[in-house]
């Protein structure tokens, strides 16, 4: 899906580029004959690129971490190509910092970020752990459930921002409206300012009102509980 000439995917990666705490980005998408344009992109682009499972991702992200060696995973999701480098770099900062003392760091559990600035982190072992013994399939699509839904083993911290601004933003790729606000959002701001922040990007929508109206429609959310078999949706005010 192209948004100011590039595919979003390109683009998203291209914003992680600028972290500075990332050492290491790779695709991991599905090994379905469907998902062949994106290690086609990825080859053209020289972006690494790992295949796996479509229905066990928890499966492909191990396969990744093990296959490139990390001992640390930020796993971040292809439908928000607006996510910050520097939201990253801060989750990441935060968790390095903290090593002795959590497994597992996220910004969603629940979320005051813009809907889109997701990102987790987990130590291998953690993800491993959640390899081996994870036997639901909600687990095993999802990624890290069975980490952050068991607080009693894993060491799990949720950052939160003042003011909660995830009831007021929607950045993420779920609907067709979403896809026409994103690459409204990147032919408005791109071609100014490619390095654009969460900051910039929310000045530049209370300039331009209207772009908050084309997914509007989407206004309430759906966020995990503290246990991974139960989903509430609370309510979201219309931009």
């Amino acid at each position: 899906m192209p948004a100011a000439g590039k595919p979003l995917l390109l683009h998203m990666v291209e914003r992680l580029r600028r972290a500075r705490l990332l050492t290491r980005i790779v695709v991991a998408t599905s090994d379905d004959a469907a998902d062949d344009a994106i290690a086609d992109l990825c080859d053209r682009e020289n972006v690494l690129c790992f295949r796996g499972s479509n229905e066990d991702v928890l499966d492909r992200y191990y396969g990744c971490a093990k296959a490139f060696g990390m001992a640390h995973i930020a796993v971040l999701y292809a439908d928000n190509p607006l996510l910050d480098p520097g939201v990253c770099d801060a989750a990441i900062a935060f968790y390095l910092t903290h090593l002795d003392n959590y497994d597992y760091v996220s910004n969603c559990r629940p979320s005051t970020y813009p809907d889109g600035q997701e990102i987790e982190i987990c130590s291998f072992e953690a993800l491993e752990a959640a390899w081996q013994e994870a036997d639901k399939p909600f687990q095993r699509e999802h990624v890290t459930p069975f980490v952050w839904d068991q607080p009693e083993r894993f060491r799990c911290f949720n950052l939160t921002m003042e003011p909660d601004l995830n009831r007021r933003e929607r950045w993420t790729l779920d609907y067709p409206e979403d896809y026409e606000f994103l690459r409204a959002v990147y032919e408005g701001l791109y071609p100014e300012k490619p390095e654009f922040s969460m900051w910039d990007l929310i000045e530049f929508l209370d300039a331009h009102p209207d772009l908050r109206k084309i997914n509007g429609m989407h206004g309430d959310y759906t966020w995990f509980t503290a246990h991974s078999d139960e989903l509430k949706t609370v309510p979201r005010k219309k931009a």
